[in-house]
């Protein structure tokens, strides 16, 4: 009897683990993920930093957009070298549009200079799902402490034209440099856009 109940509190705990969902003000729920190196990354190894999370299909024209534009490479550029860990993570699952192998991802970044910390797969969409990713791009930043602080779009201009990253109010580099100067972040989340995640 007694080693019953504790196969249940242990099935009960591990389920309420893997149901953990990311919340605006909360503590953002931990996921480990291999990179297109074959590196393994976990949310837990950048405690203390500023980190930024981008959904990624490099084959979504909203995506091209952003890349096309230089737009995503220089947020990249210029928060990583201020010491911001940005995490590219891909949720396309087998056989959908975005998922690629190990050599064409590289091929793919490298092509676009991409400067993000790593990119990761996540085939099984389990930490698309945590996180609630609906599009590419969608965008969460977690700051120093751990918390949620900002789910949504990378800007106000929902469209495929490079031209309108020009004049676009970019909420990304609005929540970083106020997290980076000592300050709250004033819009916490948008609406996302671009295409749907390839779960």
């Amino acid at each position: 009897m007694v080693r019953k109940f504790v196969l249940f509190l242990l099935i009960a705990f591990t389920g309420s683990v893997f149901a953990q969902k990311a919340t605006l003000n909360e503590a953002a729920p931990n996921f480990k993920l291999v990179d297109s190196n074959d590196n393994e990354h976990s949310l837990r190894d950048f405690a203390g930093k500023n980190v930024v999370l981008e959904w990624i299909n490099y084959d979504c024209p909203f995506v091209k957009k952003h890349y096309d534009a230089k737009n995503m490479q220089n947020l990249q550029k210029k928060y990583t070298a201020q010491n911001v860990v940005w995490l590219t993570i891909c949720s396309s699952n087998k056989g959908k549009q975005g998922n690629f192998s190990v050599e064409e991802i590289n091929k793919r970044s490298k092509k676009h200079d991409a400067k993000f910390t790593a990119y990761l797969i996540d085939e099984d969409g389990k930490v698309g799902k945590m996180y609630g990713a609906k599009t590419t791009p969608h965008m969460y930043i977690i700051n120093a402490e751990g918390v949620l602080v900002y789910a949504g779009g990378i800007d106000d201009k929902a469209t495929t034209d490079v031209k309108d990253v020009k004049g676009a109010k970019n909420y990304i580099s609005l929540a970083l440099d106020e997290l980076l100067s000592g300050k709250s972040v004033s819009t916490q989340s948008s609406t996302p856009y671009g295409c749907s995640v390839k779960y």
